[in-house]
């Protein structure tokens, strides 16, 4: 017994070193903030940037139409009888599907 612990280095038996070794294998596979959640965080992080870049861009694009249709009524009448299918009381709406 005395021979197997006489071949392990002098660092290894170090309280130090141990002590390093233990807090290093808490930190990185025991605590509640591991690395494995670390890892999940940032990337769950990266899709949120990603989403709020395009939401970003898409609120811009709604302003920039809101800002246009209430300037233009000629655009607003148009939008408002493609997108939502509006009328004048005194016409008739005929709605033509293209076949693939």
């Amino acid at each position: 017994m005395k021979q197997l612990l006489d071949r392990i280095p002098s660092f290894f038996k170090n309280f130090y070193f141990l002590s390093t070794l233990f807090f290093i294998v808490w930190l990185a596979l025991i605590d509640s903030n591991d690395l494995f959640l670390q890892v999940e965080l940032s990337n769950k992080k990266a899709e949120l940037e990603e989403s709020r870049v395009f939401y970003v861009d898409r609120i811009m694009q709604v302003k920039n139409d809101q800002a246009a249709l209430n300037t233009n009524p000629d655009l607003l009448e148009k939008m408002a009888r493609e997108k939502y299918l509006m009328k004048k009381d005194n016409e008739d709406l005929f709605i033509v599907v293209k076949e693939d």
